[in-house]
């Protein structure tokens, strides 16, 4: 990533907008990085979420509270025997 730091910049070189906001008589510290297209907002694909990489351990609904147990109990047996 590029990035440029100015310390003690004069705020009346600074664009109107920001100058009006801080004021042209001060000094700033200015910081601009460059955005390219990957390091953009993120989109709400599932794909990019942390826990996709465990989709396939993923059970949509349970309908009772022994199947859900019973599959806590298989997944933490499953993880068990891994880390031997």
């Amino acid at each position: 990533m590029n990035r440029i730091v100015r310390e003690h910049y004069p705020a009346a070189r600074l664009p109107e907008d920001l100058r009006d906001e801080i004021g042209a008589e001060n000094r700033v510290t200015i910081t601009i990085e460059v955005e390219s297209a990957s390091s953009g907002p993120k989109t709400s694909d599932a794909r990019d979420d942390w826990f996709s990489k465990y989709e396939h351990i993923r059970r949509a609904t349970f309908h009772s509270l022994e199947e859900v147990n019973n599959h806590v109990r298989a997944l933490r047996d499953e993880w068990d025997h891994r880390e031997r």
